[in-house]
């Protein structure tokens, strides 16, 4: 009986101490990465994976070291617009290699495991956080200046996940359309963020009015205004309004991001516009390197 105890306490030590050097792992690696920005919404189809994509892409046109992690599980879209499609992964040793799309811009999705672009991936929520774990822990991310982070549509597991796991220095983009269906869901997300202590970087609306290719004349197809009035409500900034644009279709489409391809459209420069605010929120520091111990709870 004796034996058997000494066992069972020598296996849960090694157990506990396995978990303390991946929790290290973890802290080291988040350490090595400055400011970790969150892409987020309450509702699916408002375009957050294209504005995820662009950001990541207009950091690293900046001159900024970036990574993009998707995380959406179920639905991973960032291949598609990064133009990476069937791509994937490497080792390095115990380390995943993320997808190097520039000198200053790599790589990571769930889609990069599947075999086939139509596989589905069928998981509960203890193998989404032990996967996402995963990608923020054995990622060779390297020093990087951001980490962009694609999550899904809502408030469930995937968001939560990365939202007590990055540590800090953390901050969310949240994303909505101007119609008041959109906007009543994305006020959850704000909540979300509020009691996961998780900054606001600010709320971008997106889809906000369609410029005519033959007149000229701009048309509110889904309303205007819909994301100023929540980020003056919530109290946090507004980041911009980007107009609906058939040419963000065509790129996305094509693999390309629409800043690289269509630079001069009224769509890529006020985005342009939202980016400059990134770069600018004074919730980030140079913060390579920091303590990054501080894991997020939901209040």
């Amino acid at each position: 009986m004796g034996t058997a105890q000494q066992s069972r306490e020598q296996a849960q030590g090694q157990e506990a101490l396995l978990r303390e050097l991946e929790e290290q792992m973890l802290q080291g690696r988040m350490r090595d990465i400055g400011l970790k920005v969150l892409v987020l919404s309450g509702k699916g189809g408002v375009g957050k994976s294209t504005v995820a994509a662009n950001l990541a892409v207009s950091l690293a046109r900046e001159g900024k070291r970036v990574g993009l992690l998707d995380v959406d599980v179920h639905g991973p879209s960032i291949p598609k617009l990064m133009g990476l499609e069937n791509q994937r992964l490497t080792m390095d040793g115990a380390q995943l290699q993320p997808l190097e799309v520039a000198d200053n811009l790599a790589v990571m999705s769930i889609a990069f495991l599947l075999e086939n672009v139509s596989d589905a991936v069928i998981w509960r929520g203890p193998l989404k956080y032990n996967a996402i774990r995963q990608f923020l822990k054995d990622v060779a991310w390297g020093h990087r200046d951001y980490l962009v982070i694609d999550s899904p549509p809502g408030t469930g597991d995937e968001p939560l996940s990365v939202a007590q796991l990055v540590g800090s220095p953390a901050g969310a983009v949240v994303v909505t359309t101007p119609q008041d269906v959109a906007v009543s869901d994305v006020r959850r997300c704000v909540s979300f963020c509020g009691r996961l202590s998780l900054p606001i970087i600010g709320i971008v609306e997106n889809m906000s009015g369609l410029v005519c290719p033959r007149c000229s004349h701009e048309i509110d197809l889904f309303k205007t205004g819909g994301g100023r009035a929540l980020a003056a409500e919530a109290n946090v900034p507004f980041l911009g309004r980007i107009p609906i644009d058939p040419q963000i279709v065509v790129s996305g489409d094509a693999g390309t991001p629409f800043v690289e391809r269509q630079a001069e459209m009224p769509s890529a420069r006020a985005f342009a516009d939202v980016v400059r605010q990134v770069l600018q929120w004074p919730g980030q520091t140079d913060a390579v390197g920091q303590d990054n111990s501080g894991s997020r709870t939901v209040r």
